[in-house]
């Protein structure tokens, strides 16, 4: 084949596959296991032993191909990077197994303590398009409006009658859900009180609630939670729970908790409104691995970590803030004379790009007017909607712990940065090193993000080998 035929990219990769340091291109590559869009840095480290003055390691990206090294993005987003975002579930489901069966600096007396697996759903603003069934899920009904949907109908999860939508109320809960579901914590720590027949004061000398939840969006657009609740001993999953707390007992806290837990909002646009959870509540008690049932420990700990990963974009909204970034929405920007100015980026709307010009459904595209157009109003101003249109209203984190549940995020990276340095030092055969008598100096800076041609279809090669050893996993071909 002529190379002028062919594309950029396979012209950028045949170049590369020509240089002696093709290897070291390809490891590169590698090292960030394909990440979508790696961090470019420029700079070297130095290791010194601080009483003989020898260099026990130096590292210099001007002797690496193009002068740079390849940081992975660590973004959690799977429509942004599938790579690191497994990476992510992987150790959110890591954090949460820690919690339900020990591991991670958690005893494994832990899987004894009572634990229930509780889902929170919204409210209905309105009848949208679904699949309803019966309870035992074997038999299907009629959608309301009179239609079997297939699970691939791009209907579901639309109002069935637009105009009769309450697009303010689906977008108020979604601002509100994480304070929501703050209140609810109160509420259940409270009502766990009133039922074990102690003060709240009491509870706290015997016993210690713990959480451990993530965010999913229906396809309605609007945020539900699924989350664990434990009770330990009075100093978290290391001691014994009292002997009155049962599963049974959580159970009835949990529930008492959803029917109290509210937020009142008043407003002259919308009015007065209560903020709640949805009438569906489903609270199950977590199975030890030789219980008969299929809501085990293990099924638990992966049903969390696939939604960590998941965002608004999984209800048909995109998965970048719509503001513009120059005048942060506001249309406008101050001089440092103090004189403001329409800004010249959005042309005065405070848009990044034109609601009306988005590829998406006209449901979601409603959601994230209703957003811009709440925002706008001095009374929902901290809530800051048109920051978070993108995301259909909701700000809060995805997947949330609280603090004595197990371990956290930030230790599980750092002991997967600790193997693979030690790793790199033993194939590389340097001698231990001693942070009493060594000295590490670094000196690093930002170039930019991406790949060049090539490596990005390098990159592509390696997240499918990646994937197709994953898949010969699961199969037992290999171990």
């Amino acid at each position: 084949m002529n190379p002028d035929q062919l594309t950029p990219a396979a012209r950028d990769l045949l170049n590369l596959a020509q240089d002696p340091r093709f290897d070291r291109i390809t490891a590169a590559v590698e090292a960030v296991r394909g990440c979508t869009s790696p961090i470019q840095l420029f700079g070297h480290t130095t290791t010194t032993d601080t009483a003989t003055g020898k260099v026990l390691h130096h590292f210099d990206t001007r002797n690496e191909p193009f002068g740079r090294l390849l940081v992975a993005c660590g973004n959690r987003r799977a429509s942004r990077c599938p790579s690191c975002s497994r990476l992510y579930a992987a150790d959110t489901y890591h954090l949460i197994r820690a919690g339900l069966v020990g591991g991670k600096s958690v005893p494994e007396s832990v899987t004894a303590h009572p634990r229930v697996f509780v889902t929170l759903t919204a409210p209905s603003y309105g009848n949208v398009h679904n699949q309803p069934t019966s309870k035992n899920k074997r038999k299907r009904f009629p959608c309301k409006c009179g239609v079997y949907h297939l699970d691939t109908d791009p209907a579901l999860g639309t109002p069935i009658r637009p105009a009769r939508y309450d697009y303010a109320g689906a977008v108020l809960f979604n601002a509100h859900a994480g304070m929501l579901w703050g209140r609810f914590t109160t509420y259940v720590r409270r009502a766990l009180a009133r039922l074990a027949k102690k003060t709240v004061k009491e509870l706290r000398e015997e016993a210690r609630l713990s959480f451990a939840k993530v965010a999913e969006y229906q396809k309605r657009g609007l945020v539900h939670f699924h989350a664990i609740v434990r009770i330990d001993g009075p100093d978290g999953p290391g001691t014994t729970p009292p002997s009155w707390a049962t599963p049974r007992l959580i159970k009835e806290a949990v529930r008492d908790a959803h029917a109290k837990a509210r937020l009142t909002i008043v407003s002259d646009h919308v009015g007065e409104r209560t903020i709640r959870f949805g009438k569906s509540l489903d609270v199950r008690p977590i199975l030890r691995p030789r219980d008969t049932g299929r809501l085990t420990e293990q099924a638990v700990a992966g049903y969390v970590a696939k939604y960590a990963t998941k965002s608004a974009e999984n209800s048909g909204t995109v998965d970048r803030p719509l503001h513009c970034r120059p005048c942060q929405g506001r249309g406008r920007i101050t001089d440092p004379a103090g004189h403001s100015h329409q800004c010249k980026d959005c042309q005065g709307t405070g848009q990044a790009e034109p609601i009306r010009d988005l590829r998406v459904a006209n449901h979601v595209r409603a959601m994230i007017r209703t957003c811009w157009d709440l925002g706008q109003l001095p009374e929902f101003a901290e809530l800051k909607l048109w920051k978070w249109a993108h995301m259909l209203g909701f700000k809060g984190h995805f997947s949330t712990k609280s603090r004595r549940y197990s371990t956290t995020l930030g230790t599980l990276r750092t002991a997967r940065r600790t193997w693979k340095t030690e790793h790199n030092r033993t194939h590389q055969g340097l001698p231990p090193v001693d942070e009493n008598t060594t000295l590490v100096v670094k000196s690093w800076q930002f170039l930019g993000t991406g790949y060049t041609p090539g490596e990005h279809l390098i990159a592509q090669d390696v997240v499918e080998n990646h994937e197709t050893r994953r898949q010969l996993k699961r199969e037992g071909w290999i171990t």
